[in-house]
């Protein structure tokens, strides 16, 4: 395999154990440095200049693309998508996982643990938003910040105000998020690689300081994971689209609470910790991805003239409930089910014999007009009010 790893910084922990990690294998690398590709558009013929030469064949592509220079650096990893060059992470997943607002609204549509957050403009929206999300202590967040830079704590709803109003006048971008009081000063990262979390580690901050970073002066602990956090990190990292991805999470009373998703998760730290070759662990992944690459299978069956692929949900009235997909008459209708989803599991190519059930959903390929036959129709959704949240009662005083 030749290999392109997308770095500015060739000398760094992370850049050089992937290098090493490639020729232990006896694959060909390249580190070459984002800002020096020219991007050429010709109709039918995409290409890519480096140093001002035509850029030799490459296998796969490794994106370690650092925030100041995403809108260039995507740029250039969609125009290797486009010359059918494998990428460990899409230039969509990068985007997807830069731009924190971008990526809770992706994942909050999808029943992916997140801990209440707002997003707002008008400063006559700060403190109703503030009260919604139950007051102070609360979390600021700037959208594009990284390793703990632009995230404050504000303690008291004057100072959650004031430092809203200060940034928002300097035209930033601000989050404002629940505080998870019990798992303050501390946070999970996990490294996903393809649909296995690969390593974890609990970080935990020092002294006063509430954020965990290793940046900040954070300390590693080894942690092994239950499987809810290893699903909910395979889970929102597959949502954004990254193939490989530092996930990181709170560890809420409800479970896991995605904090932050990095398309491009640091090695020393982790790596130091849980005594593992991830960078190893990254290139055996794109290996084995360009040798047997996965298909998106949406877009090429879709491909074929009054056929393609569509999901359909099974609600509750529907006359497939207690059917096995069998006895359905699914298969009759010209439509064929390449995977079920049910309760957050997925289950692919389900038997004949597999009764359906009120709330699955199917992803089906099959003749257009009988998928939409399948596919009840719309109808508007009723808004649920907002509980509000009772303050407990005091407890009556014994004389």
């Amino acid at each position: 395999m030749k290999l392109a790893i997308l770095s500015r910084e060739k000398h760094n922990y992370s850049t050089k154990r992937l290098v090493e990690a490639c020729k232990l294998r006896g694959h060909e690398v390249k580190v070459l440095n984002t800002l020096k590709f020219a991007i050429d558009l010709e109709e039918g013929d995409p290409d890519l200049y480096y140093n001002s030469k035509r850029i030799g064949h490459f296998d796969a592509v490794l994106p370690r693309i650092g925030t100041s220079v995403t809108y260039f650096g995507t740029a250039v990893v969609r125009q290797f998508q486009q010359m059918d060059v494998y990428c460990a992470n899409s230039a969509d997943g990068i985007l997807n996982s830069r731009d924190k607002l971008r990526s809770f609204q992706i994942l909050s549509k999808l029943h992916v643990g997140l801990p209440y957050t707002t997003f707002v403009k008008n400063k006559a929206d700060v403190i109703p938003a503030i009260e919604r999300i139950g007051g102070a202590p609360i979390v600021i967040k700037l959208l594009e910040g990284t390793q703990g830079i632009g995230v404050l704590l504000a303690h008291t709803m004057e100072s959650a105000t004031s430092i809203i109003e200060l940034l928002q006048s300097q035209k930033q971008n601000i989050l404002i998020q629940k505080f998870v009081a019990e798992s303050k000063g501390k946070d999970i990262r996990a490294i996903v690689i393809g649909d296995q979390v690969v390593a974890a580690m609990r970080r935990v901050a020092q002294g006063q300081e509430f954020r965990s970073n290793v940046h900040r002066g954070g300390k590693t602990e080894l942690v092994e994971l239950s499987d809810e956090y290893k699903e909910t990190a395979i889970r929102a990292a597959k949502i954004l689209g990254l193939g490989i991805a530092g996930v990181d999470m709170l560890e809420g009373h409800d479970g896991p609470q995605i904090m932050e998703i990095n398309s491009s998760p640091g090695l020393e730290g982790i790596e130091g910790c849980t005594k593992k070759d991830i960078a190893g662990a990254m290139i055996d992944y794109i290996a084995a991805q360009v040798d047997f690459p996965e298909i998106d299978i949406r877009q090429k069956l879709s491909l074929s003239k009054g056929f393609g692929v569509s999901e359909v949900y099974i609600p509750a009235e529907s006359e497939y409930v207690g059917k096995t997909i069998v006895a359905s008459g699914l298969k009759e209708k010209d439509v064929n089910v390449l995977t079920l989803h049910r309760e957050g599991k997925v289950i692919p190519n389900p038997r004949g014999e597999r009764e359906l059930l009120a709330g699955d959903k199917l992803v089906c390929f099959g003749r257009l007009d009988s998928l939409r036959d399948l596919i009840p129709d719309k109808t508007q959704k009723r808004r649920r009010p907002k509980l509000k949240k009772l303050k407990k009662a005091p407890a009556p005083s014994v004389d």
